[in-house]
């Protein structure tokens, strides 16, 4: 089959690999109809290279058409209509009866001491080859999966896959009282979703905060308040005046381990990626560090009491954070990998409906074939031709 491959930084290709086979009784085989790329791709394209080798398979937003189970999965058959979880869980046990599914202890990365295991996602998380793929083997196919009604474009179900019900856990999390304002940094894919949902569940006000002109209109004809940070001198400080002089109740920080305008997490990052992976590989796990400039401004911005959730993905050992200014203030912070099944039977109901209420259907804004995928990443990367979100269709 033919899949997208990881080869260097900046250097994905698509090739011929071994198509995926049933290997255990809880493995279901899904042929892949489309497969989105991720922000947190990005990562794996520039700076968690280390922790990747040479012809693995990426990918971790797919849905599909199952082809084939193993003896122990009962709720799936071929021909089901279906979108893979990113975290691989198994549904029972002492996390996963929690619904802590990212925590999985039958799937938990327990030598490099990480949780659940992710698709397409470095050796930190189990090397599981990836969904950008024509096929996949899916462990665990007796949870994880999600049927999705068989009539409908792949672009309303897709998302379920990670960044809708990732966006819905940090609205969640954000806990912004009724009625109350919450604020986004960061109109990726999942600031979009994030600043759609939190008007959905109820925030009176949503502020959308973000530098990239197609991002902050496409969050405008959703109804979205949205402040350009390029014309800002002082976003925490535009924040505080924008609401009572006080600030949001609640902010998500959407954005992660990569935002602009951190020159020395720039510059460190960098300087990580040029060492040969046996020196980059313990350097980036006890002492790496974030590029912190948008979850300090959500910490400073948050009025006291507030909560700040984070969404964006950090991978640094020895951040600095205002931690005085934190715990004067009151801060709750919330974070974590999404825990997808927690969400999915919430969620699934709105993408059925025929009003679109979360407005899937308008986010992706190019479909390519799964053989573009390396000019895909790029584009996706540098933001050019408008891209918010891409999905390969294998």
């Amino acid at each position: 089959m033919k899949a997208l491959t990881w080869h260097g930084k900046r250097d994905v290709r698509v090739e011929e690999v071994p198509d995926p086979r049933i290997e255990e009784p809880t493995d279901a085989i899904v042929r892949i109809t489309s497969t989105a790329i991720c922000g947190s791709d990005l990562h794996l394209y520039e700076v968690l290279g280390p922790f990747l080798k040479p012809g693995d398979v990426l990918g971790h937003e797919p849905m599909g058409i199952v082809e084939e189970v193993g003896s122990g999965v009962t709720r799936l058959k071929p021909g089901d209509r279906v979108v893979v979880p990113f975290n691989i869980a198994c549904g029972s046990c002492w996390m996963c009866e929690r619904q802590l599914y990212a925590q999985c202890e039958t799937t938990q990365v327990t030598a490099e001491g990480k949780g659940a295991a992710l698709f397409g996602y470095t050796s930190l998380y189990g090397s599981v080859p990836g969904g950008q793929a024509e096929y996949l083997r899916v462990p665990h196919a007796q949870f994880g999966p999600v049927k999705v009604p068989e009539t409908g474009a792949d672009e309303r179900y897709l998302y379920l896959s990670d960044i809708l019900p990732t966006a819905w856990q940090a609205v969640k999390y954000a806990d912004t009282p009724p009625g109350g304002t919450l604020a986004v940094f960061g109109l990726g894919p999942v600031g979009q979703f994030c600043a759609r949902i939190g008007r959905h569940l109820g925030a009176g006000r949503v502020i959308g905060l973000d530098l990239v002109p197609e991002r902050l209109e496409m969050a405008r004809r959703h109804g979205i308040e949205v402040l350009d940070v390029a014309q800002l001198d002082d976003v925490p400080g535009a924040l505080i005046d924008l609401v009572d002089g006080r600030g949001p109740d609640a902010v998500i920080d959407a954005v992660g381990m990569e935002s602009h305008g951190s020159t020395s997490g720039r510059i460190a990052q960098a300087a990580a990626g040029l060492l040969p992976d046996r020196l980059a590989q313990p350097m980036i796990d006890k002492v790496g560090v974030d590029r912190l400039v948008v979850l300090k401004a959500a910490l400073k911005a948050v009025r006291r009491g507030g909560t700040v959730s984070i969404s964006g993905v950090y991978g640094g050992e020895v951040d600095p954070l205002p931690l005085m200014e934190m715990f004067d203030r009151g801060v709750q912070l919330r974070m974590g990998q999404c825990h997808v099944r927690r969400w999915t039977d919430e969620i699934l109901p709105l993408l059925a409906a025929d009003d679109d209420p979360l407005g899937v259907e308008d986010l992706r804004t190019h479909r390519l074939p799964l053989g573009d995928a390396p000019k895909a990443y790029e584009m996706f990367q540098k933001k050019e031709d408008g891209c918010v979100k891409v999905v390969l269709a294998p």
